[in-house]
């Protein structure tokens, strides 16, 4: 049965373990390929990781010229190719969420690759893996399922699918009241 992260973002307390686990995944040659993300910073602690969505029709792979950024069976949009990636950037550029990152050293994009070495064989991703809140999870699609219908969608706090996301994603996430002024309840 498939599996996909989600992200529950309410939960994060910004202790960046994900960051920390991301260096360690085997493919990932010590670099990390997540963000965590402070909200408003002067106002209050409230933090957010923020992860490659893995695109079902990415920009990052429609804009590379090289078609170094390949998609993998199991929906994860892939670091680029070392043979193949050229350095242009554009799909640093591209991705509307500014995910990808350039290392200049090498002349390479990398980027959140869902731990594909893991996750090809059905093991979480290392951020879902070590995060302590469950901000991260690694679940099928019936049990996210069953966390939407936790949730009032109506009381207009909580909502599982971004509209000004690009498309359709294989990162689920639930956007809560942190994004849209809504206070925190704990």
């Amino acid at each position: 049965m498939k599996k996909r992260l989600y992200l529950e973002l309410e939960n994060c307390i910004g202790c960046r373990s994900c960051l920390a686990a991301c260096t360690q995944c085997g493919g990932h040659e010590e670099r990390n390929r997540n963000y965590v993300y402070d909200v408003n910073p002067l106002v209050n602690r409230q933090t957010m990781p923020l992860m490659c969505l893995h695109c079902v029709n990415p920009a990052c792979a429609r804009s590379c010229p090289a078609q170094a950024i390949q998609i993998h069976e199991t929906g994860a949009v892939l670091s680029a190719l070392v043979e193949k990636c050229i350095g242009c950037q554009n799909c640093t550029i591209a991705c509307p969420y500014g995910i990808p990152k350039f290392d200049t050293e090498q002349n390479l994009m990398y980027k959140c690759d869902l731990c594909i070495d893991r996750t090809k064989d059905r093991i979480p991703p290392m951020c879902a893996s070590v995060c302590p809140s469950n901000t991260l999870q690694w679940l099928t699609d019936e049990e996210i399922e069953n966390k939407r219908n936790q949730f009032n969608l109506d009381n207009g706090k909580w909502v599982t699918s971004l509209p000004y996301l690009e498309s359709e994603t294989n990162v689920k996430v639930n956007l809560p009241g942190i994004l849209q002024g809504i206070t925190k309840l704990y």
